[in-house]
């Protein structure tokens, strides 16, 4: 177990306290500390040099790694801000089209009921137009009733005059 090198990388921080803590929140023992500061080498010698330029070197690979982490932090937080505005603004066009397309419905419901006012008023005219006529044609017809009563009480008479004078011509 362990006897391979872990590939995974490890990120970590000096905290307030001058302890080495991993980014992620767990916190490491002063002797995983002084392991992590110690060469890998096989012979368990420390490297060439002195402890504290070993420290240096191992607080600024820190100070890269943390600034590269805030730089991806960064990134990300500002992919995130752009995601946003552009969901928004996508929002607000596709409000923009539905408000438009509610306008477009409004305004054509609207030359319909229009439209229906004009017919029925049309309808409405042409009804009294109808009426109209229809009392017009109902006082031609009383009148040729009245006269044609006129005329058949006329021929009566003078059939009746005819026939009396011929019943009385040939009595």
């Amino acid at each position: 177990m362990g006897g391979g090198g872990s590939t995974r990388r490890v990120t970590f921080e000096a905290d307030e306290n001058e302890n080495i803590t991993v980014v992620k929140g767990v916190r490491l023992s002063d002797s995983v500390i002084d392991r992590m500061k110690e060469p890998s080498s096989p012979g368990g010698t420390r490297p060439r040099g002195s402890g504290a330029a070993n420290d240096e070197e191992l607080k600024k690979r820190i100070a890269e790694e943390l600034a590269l982490e805030r730089a991806r932090r960064d990134s990300e937080a500002q992919k995130r801000r752009l995601f946003g505005k552009l969901l928004e603004r996508e929002r607000i066009s596709s409000n923009e089209h539905l408000t438009r397309a509610i306008l477009q419905e409004r305004a054509a419901t609207e030359e319909e009921r229009q439209k229906a006012q004009r017919f029925a008023r049309q309808l409405e005219e042409k009804d009294r137009e109808l009426k109209k006529h229809d009392a017009y044609y109902k006082e031609q017809l009383a009148r040729l009733e009245e006269r044609s009563a006129q005329f058949y009480k006329v021929t009566t008479e003078q059939y009746q005059k005819a026939a009396d004078e011929v019943s009385a011509r040939f009595k």
